[in-house]
């Protein structure tokens, strides 16, 4: 998955209106909360090769963090 698209698909799972990009700190978006977590912990769980703990997504300071955890590569 391109950063672009997963970018747009964690957008719509936080159902934010926030501007995103790979440098964006969790902590600044204020649609980052539990059922966002619990939301990209299914997606990750469910539709990509990578899977992940709760304890990897509370560790993420970024979005890139959170795309390296879903398998993409943000370098």
């Amino acid at each position: 998955m391109t950063a672009e698209k997963f970018i747009a698909k964690l957008t719509e799972l936080m159902d934010t209106e926030a501007a995103l990009d790979l440098s964006t700190k969790l902590a600044d978006v204020d649609d980052w909360d539990s059922l966002s977590m619990v939301s990209f912990f299914s997606f990750c769980n469910t539709t990509q090769s990578q899977k992940v703990s709760p304890e990897q997504i509370k560790a993420a300071q970024t979005v890139g963090d959170l795309f390296k955890l879903a398998g993409g590569d943000a370098q």
